[in-house]
């Protein structure tokens, strides 16, 4: 596929673009970097937790979504896990453009593909100790649900390489999932301390949080996630939702439709709240819900309806993208060659405030020196 054929696709199937950003602007805009690990395809915990944000961002800033694989292998790392990555990277990439995200507005990169992320990452293991790193409390729960008995060393850095990606192409916001805040922040300390050792390079980039910060799993026992299978994945059908919604857990003291029930708390009601557009409805189910006048069977089917009704425009969209073999793949490509020549740049630059360029152009200089004289 050409470039030409390539530019007419992304911009032919979009999200609806609000009517105060579409003008074209001279001043650079600041820049939004976030993204997932390429373990499987994206779920309705994804969309609440960071996707929504980036489809509302991708018109305020310029917008570097990562497919993070080095980040997998500090908890997935086998040559089969490694095998799954493209595969799934391309999901991922889809389940984005299915939600919305505009693929002429947004750049897609593969992280092992930027060697200059890891360059960073070491010169920024010198910004922050261990001890901070073991107060990050996400980082335990990562190890126990990867089934680590013990903290591996990349995982304890994990937040030093995810402030590599934020920082190489110098974004300031950063909209990210609940797991992610105290990363972020991390992110945070080590710019400043750059900054303040070596002259104003980079930004401090800001969290944006989500309205809903964690979205319960359907078993109703934890968040939802991808390792647990308690998900309603964004690929998901009609059928394969009315599935996991009639399996959803509710109120368990409540074994009767003419019992009263609890709504607070009760994942059923937290997705109604998240996904049914119809708040009359959702007002009227609660009602009856709490007086006893409403079976569980009711409120799960118009739950799985409001959720269809909500996932109905990304099939539409997907169904456009997947008729073009190999146009994820050539967004993934083309980003990630874009996204080199961007890190490349700010790696030199860091190197450079930091004084390592002028060590080695000192010693290649005498070595010049010494070899004209042996001339």
């Amino acid at each position: 596929m050409t470039t030409s054929t390539l530019e007419t696709t992304r911009t032919t199937v979009t999200a609806d673009v609000p009517t105060d950003v579409t003008s074209e602007t001279t001043a650079p805009r600041k820049r939004m970097l976030t993204g997932d690990r390429p373990t499987g395809q994206l779920h309705l915990g994804h969309y609440v937790g960071s996707i929504e944000n980036r489809v509302r961002l991708q018109h305020e800033y310029e917008a570097f979504f990562i497919i993070a694989d080095l980040h997998m292998l500090t908890t997935k790392n086998t040559r089969a896990d490694i095998d799954q990555v493209s595969a799934n990277a391309r999901a991922m990439v889809l389940d984005q453009l299915s939600a919305g995200i505009d693929p002429a507005k947004a750049t897609f990169y593969l992280q092992s593909a930027i060697p200059e992320v890891t360059e960073l990452n070491t010169l920024f293991q010198n910004l922050v100790t261990v001890p901070r790193l073991e107060r990050v409390p996400s980082l335990k729960d990562m190890a126990r649900s990867a089934g680590k008995d013990e903290m591996p060393y990349g995982l304890l850095g994990y937040p030093v390489l995810q402030a590599a990606d934020i920082l190489c192409v110098k974004g300031n916001v950063v909209p990210v999932g609940k797991d992610n805040h105290s990363h972020v922040e991390v992110t945070r300390e080590i710019a400043r301390r750059f900054n303040s050792l070596y002259g104003d390079v980079f930004p401090v980039p800001e969290l944006v949080e989500s309205e809903i910060t964690t979205l319960v799993g359907t078993d109703g026992q934890a968040k939802m996630s991808k390792s647990i299978g308690n998900t309603i994945l964004l690929a998901d059908d009609a059928a394969a939702v009315r599935k996991k919604v009639g399996g959803m857990y509710t109120d368990p003291n409540r074994v009767r439709a003419d019992i009263p029930g609890t709504v607070e708390g009760n994942p059923v009601f937290v997705y109604h709240h998240a996904f049914n557009d119809d708040a009359a409805e959702v007002a009227d189910l609660e009602e009856r819900y709490r007086a006893g006048r409403v079976g569980d069977v009711e409120v799960k089917e118009k739950l799985a309806a409001a959720i269809n009704r909500f996932l109905e425009p990304m099939r539409e969209r997907r169904a456009e993208y997947e008729s073009q073999p190999g146009l994820v793949d050539e967004i993934i490509v083309e980003g990630t060659e874009r996204t080199r020549d961007e890190v490349r740049a700010v790696t030199a630059e860091v190197k450079k405030a930091m004084g390592i360029t002028g060590t080695y152009n000192q010693l290649r200089r005498k070595a010049e020196q010494a070899r004209k004289r042996r001339g």
